[in-house]
């Protein structure tokens, strides 16, 4: 309910959410909390922590060298969810685990859920899950109270919108482009009307991602969504700076806080 609640406070006061992303481990898992409180102190709605996976398709070189990076230190599932349950100790907001099906189902589905609510995990987003063979672990998430957030992009048709708003649940994950995630330069033309398809079939909100990087970009996809993503421009930070946790944590927090600033409150007359 966390991220329903979230979504609902901000709607009520006429704001969008801002959505951030890491990896779990990168540069460590003490780091890795940090950022997290950093983050929502800087006016982050959500966390998305991605698990880290040896073979991240959906995600380009910065997320996939983090991924990298995290599982050399030596970061496996059950951290994840000990990292968990050491942040619900200090911070309520909606945490939700990015991952692929392998790690989920090499853990064992309805042990993976069963894990993830206890420790205080509110949803899960899976890229590598068609829509048609996520029965079962839809299922499992529903009795467990964890969101399955599905995505859509440009390129899925009217019947698979449809489709996913009878399965999907928290948010809607909505891929501003097609490809593999990463920063850019330029920023989708398609959004608009990629957003008004969407919103022809579904009430829940919508979140776009993928490539958005600056604030002004975030302002942009927060004039069309209820949600920005903001995960590779984050992670490359962590890059960069992994070495020095302190000024990481600084460097975050601002690039967090102008992200924020970027996306206006004043959307009572949404255009479209």
């Amino acid at each position: 309910m966390r991220i329903k609640n979230t979504f609902t406070q901000l709607k009520e006061n006429g704001e969008k959410a801002l959505i951030t992303f890491i990896t779990a481990g990168d540069p460590d898992l003490d780091t890795t909390e940090r950022l997290v409180l950093e983050m929502e102190r800087k006016g982050a709605d959500i966390v998305e922590l991605g698990l880290p996976f040896s073979d991240p398709l959906a995600d380009g070189p910065v997320i996939q060298k983090s991924s990298q990076r995290a599982l050399e230190g030596g970061v496996r599932t059950p951290d994840m969810f000990q990292l968990v349950r050491r942040l619900r100790k200090n911070t309520d907001i909606p945490l939700v685990i990015l991952t692929y099906y392998n790690p989920v189902f090499s853990f064992g589905l309805e042990a993976f859920v069963k894990e993830a609510a206890s420790a205080g995990v509110d949803g899960l987003i899976i890229p590598d899950l068609p829509l048609e063979e996520s029965d079962e672990l839809k299922k499992i998430t529903s009795s467990q109270g964890v969101d399955l957030i599905y995505l859509l992009a440009p390129t899925s048709t009217d019947e698979r919108i449809k489709r996913t708003d009878k399965k999907a649940g928290g948010f809607i994950y909505c891929v501003s482009i097609t490809g593999v995630t990463g920063v850019r330069e330029e920023f989708s033309s398609s959004i608009e009307n990629l957003i008004k398809r969407i919103r022809k079939y579904t009430s829940l909100p919508l979140a776009l991602g993928f490539g958005i990087s600056n604030p002004q970009q975030a302002g942009l996809a927060a004039y069309y969504a209820d949600g920005v993503i903001v995960g590779s421009a984050l992670v490359k930070i962590v890059e960069q700076h992994g070495d020095n946790p302190d000024l990481l944590i600084k460097k975050v927090g601002e690039y967090v806080g102008s992200l924020k600033e970027g996306i206006p409150g004043q959307f009572s007359d949404f255009p479209i």
